[in-house]
């Protein structure tokens, strides 16, 4: 790319959940974010009116596209693996992502978490490191996990984990705060600066007030594995509703968008809450982005899978066991359900999830502003993905690859 910056013109660009009219001025030297004045030259884009928002960051994914992040041989094939996955993820606006290992085996963990340290990926998406949803789990609301590999909160996390990867590997952990010792549990991971996320629980609003106490700060898939929200107990989604004044304040909380796991109209109440904390994820699997059929399991789910649609279980049964819609599919999703607007959806999957992560400072990313990383998605007014951008450089173009796919086809016939 010709010049040391990039001027965007002719679009508008999304910040704390509102569109602005003027242009952006990235770095090609240090893929960060430039003053928006006084700079002349350099190489131009025309948006078109098309809008830049953050670049897309997946919370929670269990795999895509044919590969599942339990799947484990060795540890070169996995790593390869993940490239692919990063690959994968730029085509679709996302720009950084964190590797869900759901329950398995001790030594499964201590295989592949040092495999998830955050990286980056030459022309893809961020590896941004692992979070871990179980195996600190409560069987009442197990879902498609194996609750007999559940751990109590007294069993530490160094041993289920490996010391050398909490905080290195591990950044966010999915944990039931009704389970004993689970305020001494959460202070330890909080210790290494590990976000923790409360879920797969069917704990009460008080329960859940005493695990964002201990430090937790998110709650996972809201009303997918946890206590319902009724009348005269709103258990653990009625703590999206706290006051921006309680102490502590109001969770971060993820949805999954996909018109399986929730309700359209669930979906569109739940996101009203507080839209400053809300956040989408796909909770996706490697069937996503699959053909429909029926496909082995893994370490997991040790048993066949069911695709069709949007929609994936264990074989011959309702057990929902993850995601198959994109994260941009969810945007979208949510655009329609909630009538909310392009700006305020790009949030819930950018500002909102490096608010959380601790990643929106100078240097960061999930924000733009000045100073934070270049990574960039461009979307149209119905929230379709049209390129990404990471630390300043194009790396994938929805039209470019529609024009090479019809020169493809041009010379095979």
């Amino acid at each position: 790319m010709s010049g040391w910056f990039t001027l965007f013109t002719n679009g508008r660009y999304v910040l704390n959940g509102e569109l602005v009219e003027d242009h952006l001025v990235v770095s090609d030297e240090t893929g960060l974010i430039l003053k928006r004045e006084g700079y002349i030259g350099g190489e131009a884009v025309d948006l078109e009116d098309n809008i830049i928002a953050p670049g897309f960051l997946e919370l929670h994914t269990n795999g895509v596209n044919g590969f599942h992040f339990t799947q484990f041989e060795d540890p070169q094939s996995y790593g390869q693996s993940i490239d692919k996955v990063a690959k994968h993820y730029a085509t679709q606006g996302v720009t950084g992502f964190w590797a869900t290992l759901p329950t398995v085996k001790g030594e499964l963990y201590q295989k592949a978490l040092p495999l998830l340290k955050p990286r980056e990926i030459p022309g893809s998406a961020s590896l941004l490191g692992a979070h871990c949803e179980g195996p600190y789990l409560h069987p009442s609301k197990k879902g498609a996990h194996n609750s007999a590999l559940f751990q109590a909160c007294s069993t530490s996390p160094s041993d289920i984990y490996g010391s050398q990867n909490l905080g290195s590997s591990v950044k966010l952990v999915t944990m039931a705060p009704e389970l004993p010792d689970s305020s001494s549990f959460i202070n330890t991971l909080a210790s290494h600066d590990i976000r923790v996320s409360l879920g797969h629980s069917n704990a009460t609003f008080t329960e859940g007030l005493s695990g964002l106490k201990a430090g937790a700060t998110c709650l996972t898939h809201v009303l997918n594995g946890m206590s319902s929200f009724t009348s005269r107990e709103p258990g653990l989604a009625g703590l999206t509703s706290l006051s921006p004044t309680h102490v502590p304040g109001p969770p971060y909380y993820t949805l999954i968008p996909d018109g399986e796991h929730l309700h359209p109209n669930t979906v569109s109440l739940l996101y009203k809450f507080n839209p400053k904390k809300a956040i989408l994820v796909t909770d996706s699997i490697e069937l996503a982005s699959l053909p429909d059929g029926t496909y082995p399991g893994h370490a997991q789910i040790p048993f066949q899978q069911t695709k069709k649609g949007t929609r994936a279980t264990i074989a011959g049964t309702d057990t929902l066991i993850g995601g198959c819609i994109s994260l941009q599919q969810g945007v979208r999703n949510l655009l329609q359900w909630s009538g909310c607007g392009v700006a305020q959806a790009a949030c819930s999957v950018s500002e909102n999830i490096a608010g959380l992560m601790g990643l929106d400072g100078p240097g960061g990313r999930g924000i733009l502003k000045e100073g934070r990383r270049a990574d960039l998605c461009v979307l149209n007014e119905q929230g379709d993905v049209l390129q990404t951008w990471i630390a300043g450089h194009k790396v994938w173009d929805k039209e470019e690859e529609v024009a090479a796919a019809e020169a493809d086809g041009e010379s095979r016939a």
